[in-house]
């Protein structure tokens, strides 16, 4: 399963998910990490002016410390769970 988290400085959770131009994608088997990459969408993009960018198409899980209530229907009908978090670290909060 693939999981993305929102990241813009790269090292905590970012706390609005639609403002974010990074994020750490997960592939997880089971409980295992297997592998974490860092997907940064192109200069001047946020994940809120886009639909889903294709690096992060076949994510399941999207975690982040807050989005509007708009991305949270938009990934709903995407399939894709939004997960909203205290947790400051992505690899704690995966």
């Amino acid at each position: 399963m693939k999981i993305a988290v929102t990241s813009e400085n790269r090292n905590t959770v970012t706390d609005h998910a639609g403002r974010c131009a990074r994020f750490w994608v997960y592939q997880t088997e089971f409980a295992d990490v297997v592998e974490k990459h860092l997907v940064e969408l192109p200069a001047g993009q946020c994940f809120h002016d886009l639909n889903l960018p294709p690096l992060l198409l076949d994510i399941i899980v999207l975690i982040t410390g807050g989005m509007a209530s708009e991305l949270r229907y938009r990934l709903k009908q995407q399939a894709i769970q939004a997960v909203a978090t205290h947790e400051t670290d992505p690899d704690r909060a995966v």
